[in-house]
């Protein structure tokens, strides 16, 4: 080949039979062909590692399959925990709402919205729907009073933009929530039933404003749903029946569920006890809360029950309890041995629960506690426990889906996001109640008007125990 490569003509010796020989010219493109030609010949006879492959083996599948599933298994954990981040902070924004719904209600009507609001039961001379006989018991289901059985989200619901709801509560109301066919006749009272009504339409409608996004629960058998709940304080000795008393001292007496004098039984041991921004049938205003409204909790989250004997959302049904030792051990069910020792999340197999329509969180309207009430007693995400039956007395601490604590809602409107292990004193002492002995530390730990003594945790659900708390919340 020349010095300026196949530009040139390429010449080859060619020997002829005649004996004498001759040089061949070849041309670039007889070159190119020629080494094209050795190429293929060299790829066809290339050893079996180089030879082109058509597919994966199995050992290579499995191997990317592995890496994928390794990569999935690093992400997801980090996706679950953005898409709760978002649930948690719409449930933060949730309660804003009702903590500014509140705010306008006492701007309103210069009181906070009351729990335990409504109407008289009609005595013994009303019969009770789906009952045969006259009943002036609190606890019956009538359909034509809700026997001062509403709970303050009632109250606040045209402040959450359901004002189309609240006139259908505030109005006569015709329609049957389980048959669409039926007109009731007479109709529904204004402010409606009992808040167990499943046919009152109203009772059984989901409010968005009311659910947090990390709660599954759905469904019956509970009616609408609640996650916040009001504050009672730190005991629940008589929270149930609030500034109530039967008239004439007893069950049976005609217009029996009257709002009383201070001085009537109910009403002091709601006085001495329940010393939380709310407390059942009590009017109270912002300035009743003398601690300060940035040291007081307002609300507080809950878990709604889910039918797993979660200790969070069902409270206990052990009827050998008496309300003394609850009272006097908040720690007695679990002193007991009714907790799971293997799942602590849960009762033990063998203990009785209170049945499928009490589970935490199941009714808005309600202000039974377990419903829509909560206690400084216990921390966050404590057991609930209960006196001999449902519907009695029961310490309710709040609770959430949350990892690590739940949400609060301060008197000032401040949502607070607080951790389990927050100071809660000794769960073992006695709760605060009328007649409190002078046991525990110094000063007095259960005699009314004396200090919390649930530490933090307790002085936080006080309104006016003189009270300051130095700790900055996590706000």
């Amino acid at each position: 080949m020349g010095a300026s490569g196949l530009s040139r003509e390429f010449k080859l010796p060619y020997i002829r039979t005649t004996g004498y020989s001759r040089m061949v010219t070849l041309s670039p493109e007889s070159v190119r062909f020629v080494f094209y030609f050795w190429f293929f010949l060299e790829a066809v006879s290339m050893k079996p590692r180089l030879k082109r492959r058509s597919a994966f083996t199995l050992v290579e599948l499995l191997v990317v399959i592995a890496i994928i599933g390794v990569l999935v298994g690093l992400l997801l954990p980090a996706v679950q925990a953005a898409r709760e981040a978002a649930r948690r902070m719409s449930c933060s924004n949730n309660f804003k709402q009702i903590g500014l719904a509140i705010h306008n209600y006492h701007s309103t009507y210069k009181q906070l919205p009351v729990h335990g609001a409504g109407t008289d039961s009609p005595g013994v001379s009303a019969v009770p729907r789906g009952s045969n006989a006259a009943s002036d018991n609190w606890w019956a289901n009538y359909g034509h009073s809700n026997s001062w059985r509403l709970s303050v989200l009632v109250g606040i619901a045209p402040f959450v933009e359901q004002q189309a709801l609240w006139e259908q509560i505030s109005n006569p109301n015709t329609e049957d929530a389980l048959d669409p066919s039926v007109v009731y006749s007479p109709p529904w009272p204004p402010m409606g039933p009992v808040p167990s009504q499943a046919r009152y339409k109203p009772w059984s409608t989901e409010i968005p404003t009311y659910r947090c996004p990390s709660d599954p629960g759905i469904g019956l058998p509970s009616l609408g749903r609640t996650n916040y709940a009001a504050c009672l304080g730190d005991s629940f000795f008589y929270s149930i029946q609030g500034a109530k008393q039967f008239r004439n001292g007893g069950r049976g007496a005609p217009l029996a569920w009257k709002r009383t004098a201070w001085n009537a039984g109910h009403a002091r041991q709601d006085r001495a006890a329940n010393r939380g921004v709310f407390s059942p049938h009590a009017d109270r205003r912002f300035r009743d809360i003398l601690d300060g409204l940035s040291n007081t909790i307002a609300m507080g989250e809950i878990a709604t029950d889910l039918g797993d004997k979660d200790i969070r959302t069902r409270a206990d049904n052990e009827t050998s309890q008496w309300i003394n030792q609850i009272r006097d051990n908040p720690k007695y069910c679990a002193d007991q041995g009714l907790i799971d020792p293997e799942r602590p999340r849960f009762w033990a197999p063998d203990t009785p629960v209170w049945g499928p329509v009490n589970g935490r969180g199941y009714r808005w309207a309600s202000h039974r506690m377990e419903h829509s009430g909560m206690h400084t007693i216990l921390p966050p995400n404590s057991e609930l426990c209960a006196q001999r039956f449902a519907g009695g007395r029961t310490i309710c601490p709040p609770s959430s889906r949350h990892q690590g604590g739940v949400h609060i809602l301060m008197a000032d409107g401040a949502v607070v996001f607080l951790t389990d292990s927050v100071e809660a004193g000794d769960p073992r002492t006695p709760q605060v109640w009328l007649n409190g002995q002078n046991v525990g530390p110094d000063p007095p730990a259960n005699v009314p008007g004396s200090p919390s003594p649930y530490g933090l945790w307790g002085a936080l659900g006080t309104r006016a125990n003189k009270e300051v708390i130095e700790t900055e919340l996590n706000q």
